[in-house]
């Protein structure tokens, strides 16, 4: 199984369609939605989605085991496949807030929460975490927080492999400098064999992929699939194919740049990615707003050479 992250600023509407053309198979996510966003916010502008995108998850940020519930309705209402629990996420402004990565020293909160947005969503929750906190390294942490929440209803577990420092580090630095700890989600599977372990974190090519499925359920991928989606291409499947459809829907968005942004990857590691790159993103022929771009684009890579796998 293989899952996309949620990324903030990233994993919109328009990259999901975009990432599903490329991989049929794939769980996508939106970004993380605060539960104030929506119940405060515009709720169509939120979670309207495409049906093409299933399977898809909502990721929620939140604390508050009603108000969790309250906003997970709405994604189960508006048609999403599972609510996912960002139990992950370090940033500053989201401590602020009283979730995110610190909620792992609340195992029990996180039991609650999971346990009310099932009652009133209907539909799966999954919860994202890491290994641990700051400077706690036991596994037997990891192991009580995933006891505890799965004791609630809570059937899949995305582990990002390291641990989450609250203070010290920018977000993208979390992603980075701690280091990983495959073997600790390896061992929640050994400890766990009922529940989906899925492993995140660090993984960037294919190889990587198979040799963690040999331990895990799953492997999600975050920016390594932003920067080349075609990582996740379907067999038999050609960039032009999926260029092709992304133009039509292009059609049906206001504003292409909205489109073209999450596409400069596509052609990651081809004779011609620069000229892909440039094309998409050049401020003159954006301004047109015509999606017909996207099949002049496809027209200069492929035509000099013929590469499209």
């Amino acid at each position: 199984m293989i899952l996309v992250a949620p990324m903030m600023d990233l994993t919109d509407r328009h990259c999901r369609y975009f990432l599903r053309q490329v991989c049929s198979r794939a769980r996508l996510y939106t970004e993380m939605i605060t539960c104030g966003a929506l119940i405060h916010g515009d709720v169509e502008q939120h979670l309207a989605f495409d049906r093409a995108e299933h399977p898809v998850g909502l990721q929620l940020g939140g604390s508050d085991p009603e108000d969790l519930a309250r906003c997970a309705k709405l994604g189960a209402d508006y048609g999403y496949d599972e609510i996912n629990l960002n139990i992950g996420c370090p940033s500053e402004r989201v401590q602020k807030g009283a979730f995110g990565a610190c909620l792992m020293a609340e195992p029990a909160l996180v039991a609650e929460c999971v346990s009310r947005i099932r009652q009133e969503a209907g539909i799966p929750v999954t919860v994202k975490h890491r290994t641990g906190v700051d400077r706690i390294e036991d596994y037997a942490f990891l192991r009580n927080f995933v006891a505890t929440v799965a004791a609630a209803g809570c059937e899949t577990f995305i582990v990002h492999a390291r641990n989450a420092i609250l203070k010290g580090l920018s977000p993208k630095e979390n992603r980075e400098v701690p280091p990983l700890k495959y073997e600790y989600v390896y061992r929640l599977k050994q400890d766990f064999p009922q529940l989906e372990i899925v492993i995140n974190g660090g993984i960037t090519s294919r190889q990587q992929i198979e040799e963690h499925l040999a331990h895990v359920d799953g492997v999600m991928l975050g920016r390594a699939a932003y920067h080349n989606p075609w990582l996740l291409a379907d067999a038999g499947k050609t960039r032009a194919d999926v260029v092709k459809r992304m133009a039509g829907y292009a059609k049906t968005v206001a504003s292409l740049r909205q489109v073209t942004r999450h596409m400069l990857g596509l052609y990651h590691g081809h004779p011609r990615a620069r000229l892909w790159r440039r094309l998409l993103s050049d401020s003159a022929l954006l301004k047109q707003n015509h999606p017909g771009l996207l099949l002049d684009a496809l027209d200069a890579v492929e035509s000099r050479v013929m590469i499209a796998a």
